[in-house]
């Protein structure tokens, strides 16, 4: 049972990274990206072409990938999907649903349907012995790497201007306006640093197991799953969620290797009915 908790965590450390940029996106402006999971695949693909084409160790390579993602993910908040914010949450679906589609066709037509990962080096071989129980290396360093950004994100929220200025323009975006900030502009930087979570989640996803253009929507799934158990907007909610989840499907796991999925879909929708808004959802 110890293994079994054990390896769910490290599990759920993975989809915490897959839902803390879209815990922050809609924490900010209230938008549900439809592509998320798609572009952590993008992520992971592009770290595998730089590391190719570089031969830069995948942490070199992040140092890279990091800032190009912020200009990335400023540039589409700020010249596309701006456009889709208001009262009607469709424009956003639909935008970033559509994608969702050029992604996935995107990556087939450049990498075709085979699956691709990330050589890690001797790290993704290595593992530590904590008690009864061996871990791998490489999932304890994302599960560290979960917990680090989580408290980086809670951290901005709560010392920073700049956290000040999102929690402003999500609480009221005409009061805000009014004090000063231009709106827009926040989105873009929060969606910068949602798109920099989303290139770590991508690279770590690929460095762990083999990535391919279809892997999008399963991702997306879970991802809206520990964001929708943990609460939304909540940071630690995300995480405590996405462990949870990760917990769940283990456990289906050990029952049977066909049960894992079902068992974390279960929990989510266990929770929906228990407590709709979250286990932990965002206070005010």
């Amino acid at each position: 049972m110890t293994d079994i908790l054990l390896q769910g965590l490290l599990l759920g450390g993975l989809y915490a990274l897959f839902a803390l940029g879209q815990s922050l996106m809609f924490g900010v402006m209230r938008l549900t990206n439809t592509a998320q999971g798609d572009f952590i695949i993008l992520g992971g693909f592009f770290a595998i072409s730089l590391v190719s084409a570089t031969g830069l160790a995948p942490g070199w390579a992040l140092l890279l990938i990091a800032p190009a993602a912020f200009v990335f993910g400023y540039g589409l908040q700020r010249f596309v999907l701006n456009g889709t914010l208001g009262k009607d949450p469709l424009p956003s679906l639909v935008v970033t649903f559509g994608l969702a589609i050029i992604i996935q066709n995107l990556l087939l037509e450049i990498y075709s349907a085979d699956p691709r990962s990330l050589d890690a080096g001797a790290i993704a071989l290595d593992s530590l012995s904590l008690g009864a129980a061996t871990v791998g290396t490489l999932p304890l360093l994302t599960f560290a790497v979960a917990v680090l950004a989580t408290l980086a994100l809670q951290s901005l929220f709560s010392f920073t201007a700049l956290g000040r200025s999102f929690r402003a323009v999500s609480d009221d975006r005409e009061a805000a306006q009014l004090m000063g900030l231009r709106p827009s502009m926040v989105y873009a930087q929060a969606t910068g640093i949602a798109f920099v979570l989303i290139a770590l989640a991508g690279t770590l996803q690929a460095m762990r197991t083999t990535v391919s253009p279809s892997d999008g929507p399963l991702i997306l799934l879970f991802a809206f799953e520990a964001v929708i158990i943990g609460g939304m907007g909540s940071f630690w909610g995300t995480l405590l969620g996405a462990l949870l989840l990760g917990v769940a499907q283990q456990i289906g796991f050990r029952f049977d290797p066909g049960w894992g999925i079902w068992f974390g879909h279960l929990t989510f929708l266990l929770v929906l009915l228990i407590r709709p808004q979250g286990l932990f959802p965002r206070t005010r």
